[in-house]
C-alpha cells in the first residue's frame, strides 16, 4: 500500500517555508490573543496542541504561562520547536506520535487544533476516533477550539485552477476538484524552484458547520459553538474560517 500523503516526511519538509511563512508566524500573538478569549482559559491551564506543527501556538502559549503539551507526526517539526523552545528556555512538552493514537486521559483543560489539520484520513471513522480521543484527554468542562476550512466557504470561493509567484520566484501551481458528493477535496501542489518541478498530492474530507459540530457531539462534546473567524464572528455567509469551540460536559 503507498504512504498517505500526510505521511510523507518529503511533503512537509518541501512545504514548510510556504505554510509558514514569516508574517503567519509574526501574526501568532494575535491568534492567540483571540484563541485565549473563545476559549476562556486562564495561565496555569494544561493546553494540547494537537498537529502542533513547528510549534508556533505552543511557544507562543508557554510564554503566556500555560502548560503545554504539541503533538505532531513530523519528527523535523518538533525538533525546530524544541529547539526553539529550548533557546527561550520555555518548558514545552513535544510528543511524536499520529493524532489517530494520541490519548492521554483527562490530562488536559484545553485543547487546540489550528490551521485544518484535521480531516486528512479516508476512514471517516479515523475523524471520528481522534475527537473522541481529544474528548477522553480532556478534564470535565475541558474546551477544545479547531479551525479549519469549512465547506460553505469552500463552496464560496472554489476555483479549480490557481498560481502565483513567490518573492524568491518561486512558482506554485494548484489544482483542486471536489469528489465523494463535495465530502472530499483533492489537490495536486506543484513547486516550481530553479527549473526544477515537486508534484505532491494533498487531499482531505471536508465540512460543514452543522456536519461537525454533529460530529463533534458523538466523540462525546457538550455545546458546541461555530464562528467565522478566531474574531468570534457569527458563522454565516462572510465566514473566513470555521472555528467550533466545544465544550467537555
Amino acid at each position: 500500500m503507498s504512504k498517505s500523503w500526510h505521511d510523507n516526511d518529503r511533503f512537509w519538509a518541501t512545504w514548510k517555508s510556504f505554510m509558514f511563512p514569516k508574517s503567519k508566524i509574526e501574526n501568532t500573538p494575535a491568534e492567540v490573543d483571540q484563541i485565549l478569549k473563545l476559549m476562556k482559559i486562564k495561565p496555569g491551564a494544561r493546553v494540547l496542541d494537537l498537529c502542533c506543527g513547528p510549534g508556533r501556538h505552543s511557544l507562543e502559549l508557554a510564554r503566556r504561562g500555560f502548560k503545554v503539551t504539541g503533538v505532531d507526526r513530523t519528527r523535523a517539526y518538533l525538533t525546530e520547536a524544541r529547539r526553539l523552545a529550548l533557546k527561550e528556555k520555555l518548558d514545552i512538552e513535544f510528543v511524536l506520535a499520529d493524532m489517530r493514537k494520541f490519548r492521554r486521559a483527562r490530562a488536559f483543560d484545553a485543547a487546540i487544533n489550528m490551521f485544518t489539520a484535521f480531516g486528512y484520513f479516508e476512514k471517516p471513522s479515523d475523524d471520528l476516533r481522534v475527537l473522541q480521543h481529544v474528548c477522553a484527554s480532556l478534564r470535565p468542562s475541558g474546551v477544545f477550539l479547531m479551525d479549519i476550512m469549512g465547506k460553505e466557504r469552500i463552496a464560496k470561493i472554489f476555483n479549480p485552477r490557481t498560481w502565483h509567484r513567490e518573492p524568491d520566484g518561486t512558482i506554485i501551481l494548484e489544482e483542486r476538484w471536489l469528489e465523494k458528493d463535495f465530502s472530499w477535496i483533492e489537490n495536486l501542489w506543484t513547486l516550481i524552484r530553479k527549473g526544477r518541478m515537486k508534484t505532491f498530492r494533498v487531499a482531505h474530507r471536508l465540512y460543514s458547520a452543522v456536519e461537525l459540530k454533529a460530529l463533534l457531539r458523538r466523540a462525546g462534546f457538550d455545546k458546541v459553538k461555530a464562528c467565522g473567524q478566531l474574531d468570534g464572528a457569527r458563522y454565516d455567509e462572510n465566514a473566513i474560517r470555521l472555528v467550533l469551540v466545544a465544550k467537555k460536559a
